[in-house]
């Protein structure tokens, strides 16, 4: 895959100023929320960081973060040729976040080619998002029985277990969707997700992982335009006929990536109600996108965003940021800040929407509605088969993901209960919020799935 803009060239690690901390470290892996308040104490709401060895504004003010994702005056701009110091080469090659921005997707583009790629993606999504469209319900009814499945496996190993929430459910169900809406098989699902990981993790192989996803959905691009079907991809190309297959491989990018942050949010969610009798009891009354909310408020998994650039000097948050100079947003800081925190009755259910989880302006998340849809559902088939979910871990141990983007559990080890008489599909019935898709199988259901079979083997090995 040949990276586009302008490119770094070896050289000596670029280092941030002697004022600035590394962010990432063992600290911060174990508990953000501390470093941003130590950070947040020293500097204010704009603190200088080292990442990696290149220096970067991190910005932790609610109202400095939506002024730059707002961008009403046109100052900031989301292209890495933007960013002075890659423009001269002096960001190492070797960066291991350096993959995330030469994708050169739409989440990096801005003006009237991200606008264009944007009203593809929308077209796009809606047959998935619109709960009237029929492959919208069609989906939903898929996830539920995904979810069900899945549940079948934890269930055989009898009324009461140990398990891992993280592999065996959270993150192979979204895997069930991209096999779907993409038209991949679930192996093939998986290896993509995994190298989205890779990707956004800043793994070692970052580069090579970037390789193969293009690779992957190059190849996927290419036998869509040639046969289309009921699809995302095939989607996009109806949407947007000149697109070409090196910018929809590039797009097709994005789906791994919000089930990812889909995956993460299923754990997040988990771990709140099984820690929270309250949210727990709310569940019973339909409150799970009201429970969804509280979470994206608390702990998003999207913790710190892609940089903005400086497109001219501008004062943010009591610091002077030069042209070119890069900023590095935190969703889950500006959350924290005591000038948003403080307005919060942290102890209610329903709580604030005016949160940063979804992003703002004109790089908003535009899959929400399908995230938020996943999510629920699977939380809500978890908690009606499992009475009982207890962590495995105190809370403050559980093992979080290094990553400099993403607030993501590596595993939500849990022991469970089953309910005492699983109700059978026809007969659950419905919450008054969300609704609740119907689940009864049409004929002739597709045989499961390369991944649930593997599970299941998975779950008997133990």
């Amino acid at each position: 895959m040949t990276p586009q803009g302008p490119q770094p060239h070896q050289s000596p690690t670029t280092t941030a100023p002697a004022t600035a901390e590394p962010l990432l470290t063992r600290d911060y892996d174990a508990n953000p929320a501390q470093v941003h308040a130590r950070l947040r104490d020293a500097h204010g709401a704009v603190a200088p960081v080292d990442l990696l060895g290149v220096p970067v504004w991190f910005v932790m003010g609610y109202e400095e973060v939506l002024r730059v994702l707002q961008n009403a005056g046109g100052v900031w701009s989301k292209r890495p040729d933007r960013w002075k110091a890659y423009a001269e080469g002096r960001i190492p090659a070797d960066w291991p976040l350096l993959p995330v921005f030469q994708v050169n997707n739409s989440t990096f583009q801005e003006g009237a080619a991200q606008q264009q790629l944007r009203n593809a993606w929308t077209s796009a999504l809606a047959p998935f998002q619109d709960h009237g469209h029929p492959q919208a319900q069609q989906l939903e009814q898929a996830v539920a029985r995904h979810a069900d499945d899945l549940i079948a496996v934890l269930a055989e190993g009898g009324t009461t277990g140990q398990a891992d929430l993280a592999a065996q459910y959270a993150r192979p169900l979204p895997l069930m969707v991209a096999d779907r809406m993409l038209g991949f098989t679930a192996a093939r699902g998986e290896d993509v997700v995994m190298d989205i990981w890779r990707l956004i993790d800043a793994g070692a192989d970052a580069a090579t992982a970037l390789e193969r996803l293009h690779a992957a959905m190059t190849e996927l691009g290419a036998a869509k335009r040639e046969n289309p079907g009921d699809d995302l991809p095939s989607y996009l190309i109806a949407a947007k006929p000149d697109i070409t297959l090196d910018e929809l491989a590039r797009e097709l990018l994005m789906l791994p990536g919000l089930l990812d942050f889909t995956a993460s949010l299923v754990c997040n969610v988990v771990v709140e109600v099984a820690t929270n009798p309250d949210v727990r009891e709310s569940l019973s009354t339909g409150a799970i996108d009201e429970t969804i909310n509280r979470v994206a408020l608390l702990n998003p998994p999207m913790a710190n965003l892609t940089f903005r650039y400086a497109l001219t000097e501008v004062k943010l948050g009591g610091r002077t940021i030069a042209a070119g100079d890069p900023v590095m947003l935190s969703v889950a800081a500006a959350h924290q800040d005591p000038r948003f925190a403080g307005a919060i009755d942290w102890d209610a259910i329903r709580t604030t929407r005016a949160h940063l989880a979804w992003g703002a302006g004109p790089h908003n998340c535009l899959g929400r509605l399908l995230a938020t849809r996943i999510t629920a559902i699977a939380v809500h088939r978890l908690f009606k088969r499992l009475s009982k979910v207890k962590l495995a871990l105190p809370a403050d141990q559980l093992p979080w993901r290094p990553s400099p983007f993403m607030r993501a559990l590596r595993s939500l080890p849990i022991q469970y209960e089953l309910a005492p008489a699983p109700p059978t599909t026809a007969a659950t019935p419905a919450p008054p919020t969300p609704q609740e898709p119907p689940t009864a199988e049409p004929a002739g259901r597709p045989s499961r799935s390369p991944l649930w079979t593997f599970l299941r083997g998975l779950r008997r090995s133990r």
